[in-house]
């Protein structure tokens, strides 16, 4: 059985979160944010934690394209 990690600190800083755990998060968000039943408070600050996600998970995505972009490169002038 795999072991998870527990969940990030909901008002947390989301900049050190590796891109498996900020993009679990972000389905955790989605999910609440669906189901309807948070206030309108709760529900503006899942929306934000939400997007602070989502722009973390793509930081990580660019940074993994210039590497295979670097990677591609470096083999192609080899």
């Amino acid at each position: 059985m795999a072991q998870t990690s527990p969940p990030a600190d909901p008002n947390g800083d989301v900049s050190e979160l590796s891109y498996e755990l900020a993009r679990d998060e972000l389905v955790r968000v989605v999910t609440e944010l669906e189901q309807g039943s948070a206030t309108l408070e709760e529900s503006l600050a899942l929306w934000e934690r939400g997007e602070a996600l989502a722009r973390r998970c793509e930081q990580w995505l660019i940074g993994a394209k210039a590497r295979l972009d670097a990677a591609r490169n470096a083999a192609v002038a080899e």
